[in-house]
């Protein structure tokens, strides 16, 4: 239990940071396909899969909690350090795709070929460019509660969760590009604090963009997993091969989506001990 409210935290992280991808972190600790599983059987193994997606849940929604009250002070003033911490998670998971790779090679009675190779730079291409793009936030989004914005709101939670599922793409940097980022994760903020102080008036203000956006996640998780299912049951090679290429521009995206102070031997030394830690973290996570 304790293990998977630690895999749901480090999920819900990942998928708030702009960079950073919730999926590539599921893949890292070897879970991908577990979640994968349970969302898409939800209703036919109902018990067992809510018994493992309700600690992944808990875990993400303290993740979210901790992004209201602590989490950007870190990328503020520990910027090395935490970016660092995120690609050893990132880099520590590569080990066990490789395994699944070799394990369907041996199940399928088949070989890589240059096909599958080149799947796997597309998409590492693909997380760069949108790493380059998504440096700058678009026009800041209206939050104004009308019937258009909720319908806007939907549609922007169906893109970020669909975004959050696929391994190396970031949902938070897709929000970013659509000009969402910032005022969904202000209104998480609002919405909290107004829960703890019992204001009406903040509570329902923040339903009104939570709850259509929240909608929309929801939605998209369940569409994207499905589709996931498919493609690793129908094209397992090339799928681990995407996501290799996924993973291995992870690192580069996040150092392009990041900020940096100048350089110091502490901030190296300090962010090379981060890396060390969260690739043994990442490893150690992993389902065995």
């Amino acid at each position: 239990m304790v293990k998977t409210i630690l895999h749901g935290i480090i999920i819900g992280i990942a998928n708030i940071i702009p960079g950073v991808s919730g999926g590539t972190m599921m893949v890292s600790m070897g879970i991908y396909d577990k979640i994968i599983h349970c969302i898409t059987h939800l209703f036919k193994e109902f018990k067992k899969s809510i018994l493992y997606l309700l600690p992944i849940a808990i875990g993400m929604g303290i993740a979210i909690v901790a992004s209201a009250f602590g989490l950007e002070y870190l990328f503020a003033h520990f910027p090395v350090q935490t970016n660092l911490l995120f690609i050893g998670l990132v880099i520590g998971g590569l080990p066990a795709i490789w395994k699944r790779v070799q394990g369907v090679k041996k199940e399928k009675n088949c070989q890589v070929h240059i096909g599958h190779i080149a799947v796997g730079i597309v998409f590492l291409a693909l997380v760069v460019i949108l790493a380059v793009i998504g440096e700058k936030e678009g026009t800041a989004a209206n939050m104004s509660f009308t019937l258009v914005n909720v319908l806007k709101l939907f549609g922007v939670g169906i893109v970020a969760s669909a975004t959050m599922v696929i391994p190396g793409v970031s949902g938070s940097m897709m929000l970013l590009l659509l000009g969402y980022y910032n005022p969904i994760i202000a209104q998480i903020s609002d919405f909290i604090r107004a829960l703890t102080s019992f204001d009406m008036g903040g509570i329902l203000a923040g339903c009104g963009v939570l709850i259509p956006f929240g909608i929309g996640v929801v939605f998209g998780i369940f569409a994207i997993a499905k589709l996931v299912e498919i493609i690793f049951d129908k094209f397992p090679l090339y799928a681990y091969w995407a996501i290799i290429g996924l993973i291995v521009a992870s690192p580069v995206a996040i150092l392009l989506m990041g900020s940096y102070p100048a350089l110091t031997v502490v901030n190296v030394l300090t962010g090379i001990v981060c890396l060390i830690a969260g690739t043994f973290a990442a490893m150690m996570l992993g389902e065995k």
